[in-house]
């Protein structure tokens, strides 16, 4: 009489779910990898100079910055440590509205870089916006003074800021910097995730200007 146990055909179930988890993070990774490759293009920060580094919101229920939300203020903070290092001066400004909660995404990126993060230079904040054309839109004001602009995100959002920057603002489209938004292995779970919706939505920006994306 056979015994209860593992039913046939598991094991290869379970290895080819594992060859498709690996393939799609792997495939996650590079498309950022890529991203980032491409920003690099982008002029430098240089000593002297002032910049602003946006870091946009994402959507957050709570009253606790999401993953997503403390990934992209780590981007926003290296950036701005890595542009004094190299002798520039740079402002975070946090950009996004309450659009899940109650509370403003930029305020909780702000309480996040401040408290978390241990960031002690210049902060501004634009608490109204709820999509990345009204992140742009929004700051343009506050990022017209400085002499290099650099959007803090994953490197796909990153890339349709700039490109909404350049057709909202073209006069502002040369003081575009890359941010330092790509490290190996940092939330590589939401990579794969993040490069399929980025991906489409930067066809789209190609294609058709949609102002509420």
């Amino acid at each position: 009489m056979r015994g209860r146990g593992v039913p046939r055909g598991t094991s290869a179930t379970v290895a080819t779910v594992g060859v498709v988890v690996a393939a799609a993070l792997t495939w996650g990774e590079w498309v950022h990898q890529s991203a980032a490759r491409a920003a690099r293009q982008l002029p430098q920060p240089r000593a002297g100079t002032r910049g602003a580094v946006v870091v946009l919101g994402f959507g957050n229920r709570s009253n606790r910055p999401n993953a997503v939300n403390r990934w992209r203020a780590r981007i926003a903070v290296r950036t701005a440590e890595r542009a004094e290092l190299a002798g520039a001066t740079a402002t975070i400004i946090c950009s996004g509205g309450a659009v899940r909660g109650s509370t403003p995404e930029a305020v909780l990126l702000r309480q996040y870089i401040v408290d978390r993060l241990h960031w002690r230079g210049e902060m501004l904040v634009e608490p109204h916006s709820s999509s990345t054309w009204e992140n742009v839109r929004n700051v343009l004001p506050l990022v017209e003074e400085y002499d290099w602009i650099a959007f803090a995100s994953n490197g796909l959002h990153a890339a349709k800021a700039r490109l909404y920057l350049a057709r909202q603002r073209p006069n502002l489209g040369g003081r575009l910097v890359a941010a330092d938004d790509y490290r190996l292995g940092e939330m590589t779970w939401m990579k794969p995730l993040f490069a399929v919706v980025g991906l489409m939505k930067l066809r789209s920006v190609f294609h058709v200007e949609r102002p509420g994306c």
